[in-house]
């Protein structure tokens, strides 16, 4: 006699939470968005405070993100061809060195402001290789279906990390200095590693087995990309929004320190409420079933992200200017989670890793240009007029490419857009 089926849970995102292999993978990238968030902050304060320089400060965040446009096509294109597992890994070995080395620095008075900036443009090298690794594996593990509630509850534990990172690393501090934030960070580093290596199996991709040369596959994903306007538009907004207000976050102990009169605990908790405006978002859009215009959310969360920005500069009160960062996180989880979407599913299984790497790209292309022009106007004009410019003229930017293509009306499915466009997948 055979068993009845065990029943389906009837919110879908119980039903991704029942894999065994996505939850392993959640709890990874849970632990590493963590760290990531707590590092980078605590290794942001320790350059203002000793440079007392809004641009350096910025040069913390121009660095971190360098590697993306090098090492993005090239770690796309590993995910389509190699163990993801073994990328993950290898990635995660390279991270708990550098913070070892960091703290051994701290600890021996030592650390001087080039050793931030080659720290965190190896965070940002082993961010670059391993986010189309993981990113794509999550699409293999719970499919196209569920793929939205699977993003969701990935951008739950970014933003868990968001909220928790500069939370610690406000408390840590201002009780134990940089030595003992940073020994907690390589703590996390290292249970993070240890989870990879004895709690995680990823299957198999779909990705490319072809051996062809590296530009000819980077070749295959700009042209697919150039043929799909819908994949052309967000692609265009992702451009702007990482170099016109995302930047905006890394000078917010600035904004902290020198507009609101505030220490490192109540920075801590300015830079965590975008993470709990994130989650609220992700929150919601977890439980959303049979999401089908994707670019709709994607850019009213670019909107808002973008408004946040805008204002939050302005505000005389520390509570005023939470709630208005909480606003703009909600904003960034439908930027985030959509972003995604539109780039997997607007792409053929074989390309994915790909398009996930030319994501990438575009996400390091703006964002080291938006700081480093954002930190030179701060130190001419004053943080919060830089700032605030900027992400006007992201406003004005994003018109055109909200007119000129399908990104609002068209629904994203990977055949549509492959059809429409005129394009073959490879």
């Amino acid at each position: 006699m055979q068993s009845a089926p065990q029943p389906r849970p009837r919110l879908p995102v119980l039903a991704v939470l029942q894999d065994g292999h996505f939850r392993s993978l959640w709890y990874v990238g849970s632990l590493n968005e963590l760290c990531r968030r707590m590092e980078l902050l605590v290794l942001s304060w320790l350059v203002l405070q000793t440079t007392n320089s809004p641009f350096q400060l910025g040069l913390v965040l121009v660095f971190n993100n360098l590697p993306r446009p090098l090492f993005s096509p090239f770690s796309g294109i590993i995910a389509d061809r190699i163990s993801r597992q073994r990328v993950l890994v290898a990635a995660q070995i390279i991270t708990s060195a550098t913070a070892g080395a960091i703290l051994a620095l701290i600890m021996l008075d030592r650390i001087a402001t080039w050793h931030v900036f080659l720290a965190v443009a190896m965070q940002g090298a082993t961010k670059a290789l391993e986010d189309p690794s993981r990113r794509t594996a999550i699409l293999d593990i719970v499919g196209a279906q569920r793929l939205v509630n699977a993003l969701s509850l990935d951008q739950i534990s970014n933003t868990v990390g968001k909220m928790a990172g500069p939370l610690m690393f406000g408390f840590l501090v201002d009780a134990s200095g940089f030595v003992g934030a940073y020994i907690f960070v390589l703590i996390i580093h290292l249970l993070t590693l240890t989870v990879l290596l004895m709690g995680v199996r990823i299957p198999r991709g779909q990705g490319s087995r072809t051996r062809e040369p590296v530009w000819r596959s980077l070749g295959e994903a700009v042209q697919y990309a150039l043929h799909s306007r819908m994949l052309l538009g967000m692609l265009g907004i992702t451009i702007f929004m990482n170099a016109l207000a995302f930047p905006a976050q890394q000078f917010i102990p600035a904004i902290g320190r020198d507009h609101l009169h505030v220490g490192a605990t109540l920075v801590g908790l300015l830079v965590a409420a975008e993470g709990l405006g994130q989650m609220l978002g992700a929150v919601v859009m977890a439980f959303t079933r049979n999401v089908r215009y994707h670019g709709r959310i994607f850019v009213i969360g670019s909107v808002m992200a973008l408004c946040s920005a805008m204002l939050f500069v302005w505000s005389p009160w520390f509570g005023l200017t939470f709630v208005i960062l909480t606003i703009g996180g909600i904003g960034q989880a439908g930027f985030g989670t959509m972003q995604s979407a539109i780039t997997m599913l607007g792409a053929p299984p074989e390309m994915r890793g790909r398009m996930m790497g030319l994501l990438s790209v575009c996400i390091g292309s703006g964002t080291p240009l938006g700081t480093v022009e954002i930190g030179a106007l701060a130190a001419a004009y004053g943080t919060p007029l830089s700032i605030s410019v900027n992400a006007f003229a992201g406003l004005l930017l994003m018109i055109p490419a909200v007119l000129l293509t399908p990104i609002v009306t068209r629904p994203t499915t990977a055949t549509q857009t492959a059809e429409r466009s005129g394009v073959q997948s490879p």
